[in-house]
């Protein structure tokens, strides 16, 4: 599922073409207002420097005053254009990026489905079961997907409303280990779960899926030909942990800070962003923050990666029934 060189040449030509877009606003929004400003300012200074009645002063005063707005409103609707090119880029790279992770399992159920419709297969039992396999997985994977960009949806609209149940987190991750196998070949990834938790969890179920599928998804596309990914959850005392580990790339120490941000993929050198929204830990961030959790990485480039959860326990006698709103909104 890694993007390719053509893809990411494409993604800064992209970049570049919005980048021109706004940079010719911005270059003659500087020559019509900083250049006026700058005379009208030498012109307030000399007057300040040889002034001989009050009104030399006031108008000297005035004219500094004036140079000096017309200077602020450029440096600030600069800003603001800056700030829509950003925007701008965002977008144009998401649409993008979107759009690609869609076309590539709707093309691969496309041809399963076309496959199993003209009959090759009909006399292959086995054949046929592989066909059905591969539809599922690329089914599951186009589900994340678009769970991935209906959650951030509603986080980014301040609708990041929990629905609380009190239980052990064993039930759910092991239907997020069941669902992930799903997604890829028996053979493609070695996928090792433990679960060795009863803690009860005051949690969102259908949060707690999410985030999980997202770190593991988010493992599977940073990680080699050779994927070790790894799924486990333990009781700490007073909270609980999931964690997933993954042999990938690692992530370099200067990007730790950033990976949670929307939109943000890790580069490293002689490797290209893998594909993708850039959303998956950010809705992991905002997700486990919103049920009171922290979450948090330790990487080494050459070593892999381990993201773990931590959700606190459930006080004796607490009921956690009912539709809570995330506090604060998304964060």
């Amino acid at each position: 599922m890694g993007v390719s060189a053509g893809g990411s040449y494409r993604r800064r030509i992209r970049r570049l073409r919005h980048s021109l877009r706004l940079g010719g606003p911005i270059a003659v929004l500087s020559a019509a207002v900083l250049f006026p400003a700058v005379l009208i300012a030498s012109v307030a200074i000399v007057a300040l420097a040889l002034w001989e009645t009050p009104k030399d002063l006031v108008l000297g005063i005035l004219a500094l005053s004036l140079a000096a707005a017309a200077v602020s409103g450029a440096i600030i609707v600069t800003v603001l254009l800056g700030r829509r090119a950003r925007l701008a880029r965002l977008q144009a790279d998401l649409l993008g990026n979107v759009s690609h992770e869609l076309k590539t399992p709707l093309a691969a159920i496309r041809m399963y489905a076309e496959t199993l419709q003209s009959g090759v297969v009909a006399n292959d039992p086995k054949l046929v079961r592989e066909c059905v396999e591969a539809t599922v997985r690329e089914t599951e994977w186009l589900q994340s997907m678009i769970e991935r960009l209906l959650t951030w949806r509603a986080a980014a609209r301040d609708r990041a409303a929990l629905e609380f149940e009190t239980g052990p987190l064993a039930p759910v991750v092991n239907d997020v280990s069941r669902r992930f196998r799903r997604m890829f070949r028996p053979d493609e990834v070695e996928f090792l779960v433990s679960v060795d938790t009863c803690l009860p969890v005051a949690h969102d179920r259908t949060a707690v899926e999410s985030v999980l599928l997202n770190l593991l998804i988010n493992a599977y596309k940073y990680t080699g030909q050779t994927k070790r990914i790894s799924l486990s959850a333990r009781d700490q005392g007073d909270h609980v942990e999931v964690i997933v580990e993954d042999n990938g790339g690692g992530i370099p120490g200067s990007q730790l800070k950033r990976i949670f941000e929307p939109f943000y993929r890790v580069e490293t050198s002689g490797r290209p962003a893998a594909s993708g929204s850039g959303l998956g830990l950010a809705i992991v961030d905002v997700t486990v923050r919103a049920m009171g959790g922290t979450v948090g990485v330790v990487s080494e480039p050459g070593r892999g990666s381990t993201f773990t959860v931590s959700l606190p326990a459930a006080e004796p006698g607490t009921v956690a029934d009912g539709e809570i709103t995330a506090p604060g909104g998304r964060k």
